[in-house]
């Protein structure tokens, strides 16, 4: 029988090829098509409209909808993301100030 040390590794191998795999393939057999229009098309409109998604089901999920406050935990931390990637266009600051907000939010509701 296998020690438990040696599955956890094996474990975490699988999932670090699996996760280089399904992220490295579609630049392998799309490379030689960058220039197809549908290619630029998805590249262009894709992450945005990924992003819109992620939002929205950030939203519904993770609010507290029936509070008096309706929505405020997750509407405020989205707000403040967005304010501050408009004003100093900086993601990483926006995205770290945002998940802080949320977290102190979750903590003081």
């Amino acid at each position: 029988m296998i020690p438990d040390s040696w599955y956890l590794v094996a474990f975490i191998l699988v999932t670090a090829v699996a996760t280089l795999l399904t992220r490295l393939l579609p630049f392998v057999f799309l490379g030689r098509y960058n220039s197809h229009p549908l290619v630029q098309h998805l590249g262009r409109y894709l992450p945005a409209g990924i992003m819109a998604l992620l939002v929205a089901i950030f939203l519904l999920r993770s609010g507290h909808w029936e509070t008096p406050v309706f929505g405020l935990d997750a509407l405020a931390p989205a707000l403040l993301v967005v304010m501050l990637h408009l004003w100093l266009g900086n993601a990483l600051l926006s995205m770290l100030a945002g998940t802080a907000a949320y977290m102190l939010l979750q903590q003081l509701m």
